[in-house]
């Protein structure tokens, strides 16, 4: 397939700018995969089209306030975006401005609490970077970081909790899982009560997820690797539910490439951890993914590519095109989409 033909136009106030309250009074798209049918409910909705023995699949990852801003010794300012640990004080990152970020340069974002010396640039463009400090590195990233919004957010957020899921726990993505924003403590024990198992796996998202495809040819394109962990409790969750005829719910892209990253050929999931650069286009068959709760993504992206997948092309096209007509709201803060 062509990357022109995951295109469509989005009018740019639909582009949510902020998070509704509560949670889960966002808007929700049911659309029903084997019908094309699609209904237009409220996201404490979703509870009504679970049944027992489903499992839903959460991805737990927490975004790291990974926003540095700092000043060179000339008294330049310069911006870095954590991406992904090497070592206790090495980080790849990405740096603006990063013409004159050369491999020596020093950078001061709070004297003596912390400092870092740029080692080397990346294939990618992006460099490595060796902190000092004193104390905790992530006790003090919560005081000097700041969450990384998308690009296309442009209202500061008052509270950053709302860019982390509630059951966040495992410090390490560059951007949120954004399906999971719309659930709350209540939605989920609501879950758990109607015999819906509940499995927690782990990808830790990088800004490569979100990197737009440029290939015409999408067969061609490449993804960035991202960690991911799955427990043996999670597997074990998991396989029992489709064992019992359950269905495998996935909450998000990136709870859905972790997934399918680790599936056997029966369906199954094997504990494991690693990296993946899963890449889901349409033909491709998926092997433990049934059903998904997504957000609305950008054109021509990687993460539509993946829900056309799973929904079929031309009806996700045109629920897409039915969103924008009945003006959801859309990317990071949007509204939901339920693929089942």
């Amino acid at each position: 397939m062509k990357l022109s033909e995951f295109d469509y136009d989005l009018p740019e106030e639909l582009i949510a700018q902020h998070p509704i309250e509560p949670r889960d009074a966002s808007r929700l798209l049911v659309l029903h995969k084997d019908t094309g049918l699609i209904e237009h409910k409220h996201f404490a909705d979703v509870i009504d089209y679970f049944c027992p023995c489903d499992v839903l699949v959460l991805n737990d990852t927490k975004v790291l306030p990974a926003r540095l801003f700092g000043s060179k010794e000339t008294g330049a300012l310069i911006e870095v975006m954590l991406l992904k640990q090497q070592d206790y004080q090495t980080w790849e990152v990405l740096v603006r401005p990063g013409k004159k970020a050369r491999p020596g340069t020093k950078i001061i974002f709070s004297p003596g609490i912390l400092e870092g010396e740029i080692m080397e640039t990346t294939d990618v463009g992006g460099r490595m970077i060796r902190f000092s400090f004193q104390g905790n590195f992530f006790e003090i990233l919560d005081q000097l970081g700041q969450m990384p919004l998308p690009p296309y957010i442009h209202e500061k957020i008052q509270d950053q909790n709302r860019y982390q899921t509630v059951y966040a726990k495992e410090a390490g993505s560059a951007a949120a899982p954004t399906a999971g924003l719309h659930f709350t403590h209540d939605l989920l024990g609501e879950v758990a009560q109607k015999d819906v198992k509940i499995a927690k796996v782990l990808l830790h998202v990088g800004l490569g997820t979100f990197r737009p495809v440029k290939e015409e040819n999408i067969e061609d394109h490449k993804m960035h690797a991202e960690y991911y962990e799955i427990c043996h409790e999670a597997a074990e969750i998991i396989n029992r539910g489709k064992e019992k005829g359950g269905r495998i719910i996935s909450v998000g892209t990136t709870s859905t490439r972790t997934l399918e990253t680790a599936a056997s050929t029966d369906g199954r999931v094997k504990t494991g951890r690693g990296y993946t650069e899963s890449y889901i286009y349409p033909g491709y068959r998926f092997r433990t993914v049934d059903a998904l709760i997504t957000n609305f993504h950008l054109p021509k992206s990687s993460l539509l590519m993946l829900v056309c997948a799973l929904g079929g092309y031309e009806q996700v096209m045109e629920a897409y095109r039915v969103a924008v007509k009945e003006k959801y709201r859309f990317f990071s803060f949007g509204d939901a989409m339920l693929i089942i």
